[in-house]
């Protein structure tokens, strides 16, 4: 019997050493821990997914809902980021200077009344966890009492009620922050490289609906017309509308009839899985008087957003009101074409009568660049093959360019009746412009202009019927005639070539006006009138270019000084270019006008050569005087006080 009882003792005592090992030490260790610590929250303020403050006179509520904190009391609205996340910090980060045991009150004749906490002064209560994730919400409370003696740290009731906390008082200065403090003061939240859509609906009764969406990086009008928008103009009304602040929240003496039940305009931005529209009602007047004798100043108006009952104003600048309220117009994009003009290959150039003009981008395995070279391709009819000429790349650059800038002086219409298109010269354009780029359907431009020339011209593309009103100044700009795109540059001899001879006839009076053999370094090796003259004359000849083309073929006469006339002059080269054949010798002729002007001598190449009739280039020209009417030139008029020198 003696011996059981031992046996039973023994493991009594078993169980007791094990009990105090395993469990008592935990228990003892967690509260040596939680003496020892100094952050008064743990995990339960890992996750905040709501947070609401109350005290006296004071109810303020906050929810995360996704990504983005919003104000739920007193009224709903976005949260600033940074007030909730200053408000979260000094929660999780909340660490106290000393603590003490709320059961140990009583032993010094204390209470929760003597530390403010019987009636707090703030509350707050926070949850942690997402709803619905799987995770259960936790609901953590902690009560804010007095000051301490010294007015610079607070007493703080822990959530399980058990312990007293001295924190620092910027806790209790960071929940007092009131709701103008808290609220976000944007009315939108979606960035411009996030929207995806603008949406604008005016009031009634024309209710007009006014839809601009983004793809990739373009922006189109898909209501009420299909069009391009500007990307620049959308966006700087996007960056506006961000810019718009919330002014006044209006809680006393709200106006008869709320925005939502009578908008003058509705505002909708649409980005990644959200959007947000702004509702305007009733101007309250003006806000501010800009500097400035010319400046409008802005206007306040009531608003809301949709979905929430907050009744608040806004000021928006007159010139953004405009550009919202004739959005159709003040967004499109002007300009006509759009297109990159390094990307064209072709360019066809059409008007009546006329035979049609292509220009051509030549090939040459790399990517096309400003230098790219052009030839001309020129169809005088079906009997004829089509004929090439080099094209002034430079010419054809430009006109590209000039294109690609084209924008309308205004919208003409965007539903034009067969009547207005024949008043507007459709019915036979004045130009029609291809253009043709890789890839891609080719764009025809149609340009017409009514009988009356004195106002703008008339535009419109081949698969649209929007018509607009353009500058005039681009049929002048787009000839459809071989000598305005035509190369400048004739010739350009090489190296090897030199000029050996030169001759200069007076066809008119049948005289040889120079004639002579050039040497290596380009000296006539005979006496000739004005000497210096004929180095000028080769340098022109070796490089000759036209300053501008005339006629696209050579003529036998051509109008000078208002009247058709004979050449004047023969100018004529001997060129030797040495190789390893031997010396080839060939001839060049031009034939020349007098001087028309200042700067202004035709010269003509026949057709054997360059086939054209065109204005030759100052120095030339300057050279060429020297040899016809130098010995004629009297010089410099005298000055008036000037003697005549006494004979000898």
């Amino acid at each position: 019997m003696r011996t059981k009882v031992t046996l039973v003792l023994l493991l009594l005592n078993v169980a007791l050493f094990f009990f105090i090992f395993r469990f008592e030490r935990r228990w003892r260790i967690e509260e040596s821990w939680k003496e020892a610590r100094r952050r008064v929250l743990g995990a339960e303020a890992a996750d905040i997914r709501s947070i609401e403050i109350t005290g006296a006179n004071r109810d303020l509520a906050l929810a995360r809902r996704g990504d983005t904190w919003f104000v739920t009391k007193p009224l709903e609205w976005p949260a600033n980021p940074s007030a909730v996340d200053r408000i979260i910090k000094e929660l999780q980060l909340l660490d106290h200077e000393t603590s003490f045991f709320v059961r140990d009150l009583a032993k010094n004749g204390q209470s929760l009344a003597d530390y403010g906490l019987e009636q707090p002064r703030l509350i707050v209560t926070f949850a942690s966890g997402e709803p619905g994730s799987g995770t259960p919400t936790r609901t953590t409370t902690l009560r804010l009492g007095d000051l301490t003696k010294d007015g610079i740290r607070l007493y703080v009731l822990s959530p399980d009620g058990e312990r007293i906390h001295v924190v620092s008082q910027s806790l209790a200065r960071t929940l007092a922050m009131t709701f103008e403090e808290v609220h976000a003061e944007t009315v939108f939240t979606i960035p411009v490289f996030e929207a995806r859509s603008l949406n604008l609906q005016t009031a009634p009764p024309a209710s007009l609906r006014i839809r601009l969406r983004r793809d990739g990086s373009r922006w189109t009008f898909e209501a009420p017309i299909n069009a391009r928008a500007s990307k620049t103009k959308t966006e700087l009304a996007i960056n506006d509308l961000n810019a718009l602040r919330v002014k006044s929240f209006v809680t006393e003496n709200p106006p008869a009839t709320l925005p939502a039940d009578k908008p003058s305009l509705r505002i909708t931005l649409e980005g990644n899985n959200r959007r947000e529209t702004l509702i305007l009602g009733d101007a309250l007047g003006t806000t501010a008087i800009p500097q400035g004798p010319t400046k409008v100043p802005d206007v306040e108006y009531y608003a809301q957003l949709d979905g929430r009952g907050a009744l608040f104003t806004v000021a928006i600048k007159d010139d953004l009101r405009k550009t919202l309220d004739q959005a159709q117009v003040e967004l499109r994009e002007s300009r006509l074409l759009d297109f990159d003009p390094r990307a064209v290959t072709a360019l066809t150039l059409a008007a009546p009568n006329q035979p049609q003009l292509t220009l051509q981008r030549l090939e040459t395995g790399a990517q096309p660049t400003d230098s790219s070279a052009w030839q001309i391709v020129v169809r005088a009819g079906a009997a004829q093959g089509p004929q090439t000429l080099p094209a002034d790349a430079a010419s054809v650059n430009r006109l590209l360019e000039q294109l690609s800038l084209l924008a309308a002086i205004s919208f003409q219409s965007d539903a034009p009746r067969d009547a207005e298109l024949e008043a507007w010269g459709f019915n036979r354009p004045e130009r029609e412009i291809t253009l043709t780029v890789p890839g891609t359907p080719p764009v025809r431009l149609q340009i017409g202009q009514p009988t009356r020339r004195d106002g703008p011209a008339y535009a419109k593309l081949a698969d649209d019927v929007s018509v607009y009103a353009v500058d005039p100044e681009i049929l002048r700009e787009t000839p459809v005639a071989v000598r305005a795109w035509r190369e400048r540059l004739l010739r350009d001899l090489p190296a090897g070539a030199r000029i050996t001879a030169l001759q200069l006839t007076d066809l008119i009076e049948k005289r040889m006006i120079l004639d002579t053999t050039v040497d290596n370094n380009g000296q006539p090796t005979a006496m000739v009138p004005a000497p210096d003259a004929v180095p000028k004359i080769l340098a022109s000849l070796r490089r000759l270019r036209a300053q501008e083309f005339v006629l696209d073929q050579f003529a036998d006469r051509v109008v000078a000084a208002g009247e058709e006339r004979p050449w004047r002059y023969q100018l004529t080269a001997t060129i030797t270019l040495t190789g390893g054949a031997g010396e080839q010798t060939s001839t060049t002729t031009l034939f020349l006008t007098p001087r028309l002007g200042g700067g202004r001598q035709l010269a003509g190449s026949p057709a054997n050569e360059f086939n054209a009739v065109f204005e030759i280039e100052q120095p030339l020209l300057d050279a060429l005087w020297q040899l016809t009417e130098g010995p004629r030139d009297p010089g410099p008029t005298p000055p008036a006080n000037a003697t005549t020198p006494p004979s000898a």
